[in-house]
């Protein structure tokens, strides 16, 4: 059995295409690419030799097969230890809504399904939408319909669409947007089946959608007592 992960690489923007063609050498094909400004103070950027506060924030699903290699890679090829290359960081995935859009994001990736999730007993799911750009409406409609509550959007573009038409049978555009929900463990089921049934990937949404464990939240009481009534 395999572990899948959500990769998260953090590194500055001119850095961007050479840390996306690591990992497509590597397997990691499908990911999103979005950007971002860094907030260290003058000082911490002299330390660790850092040359701006633009960045660029890469999204990928890897199996820990997969893992092990990128980390090789981004310490030999890469040198990601060198000041100002940047961070990379793995969150486990609990589940992914539908076996083609997981076909896709592992995109070749040898993976073999196990239990759902690396961790239990979590009370709340991060859900990350990837949906076509200017369609997160048709997302959030179908999500509240099921009681989701609001949801966060980032601009995004994909890499590796080209591998769309292999795996999802579809063409996607690269211009996409993500969605960050925050669900109760009990809706996720239920929130993912209607996303996928009414902004999925027969809509014009295209949505791709899976889902993090989150351990803990702050803020979320009224959502809580909501749930209570």
């Amino acid at each position: 059995m395999s572990e899948l992960y959500m990769m998260v690489t953090i590194t500055n923007r001119q850095l961007t295409r050479k840390f996306v063609e690591c990992y497509k050498e590597k397997g990691a094909q499908v990911g999103s690419v979005t950007v971002g400004m860094g907030t260290a103070a003058n000082e911490i950027l002299d330390y660790f030799g850092l040359d701006g506060m633009e960045k660029s924030v890469l999204f990928h699903l890897v199996t820990d097969a997969s893992w092990r290699q990128i980390k090789v890679a981004l310490r030999k090829k890469m040198q990601i230890d060198l000041p100002g290359m940047g961070i990379a960081f793995i969150i486990p995935v609990s589940s992914v809504g539908g076996k083609k859009a997981l076909n896709y994001l592992t995109c070749g990736q040898e993976f073999v399904k196990g239990e759902e999730s690396t961790l239990k007993e979590t009370k709340n799911e991060l859900l990350v939408v990837i949906a076509n750009h200017g369609y997160t409406e048709l997302v959030m409609d179908a999500a509240r319909e099921v009681h989701a509550a609001g949801g966060t959007v980032i601009h995004a573009k994909g890499t590796g669409t080209e591998n769309a038409q292999q795996f999802l049978g579809v063409t996607l555009v690269p211009e996409k947007e993500m969605l960050f929900i925050v669900v109760k463990s009990e809706q996720k089921n239920s929130i993912m089946r209607a996303i996928m049934e009414k902004a999925g990937l027969e809509s014009k949404a295209q949505s791709i959608v899976f889902s993090l464990p989150v351990t803990d939240t702050a803020g979320m009481r009224l959502m809580e007592e909501m749930g209570e009534t």
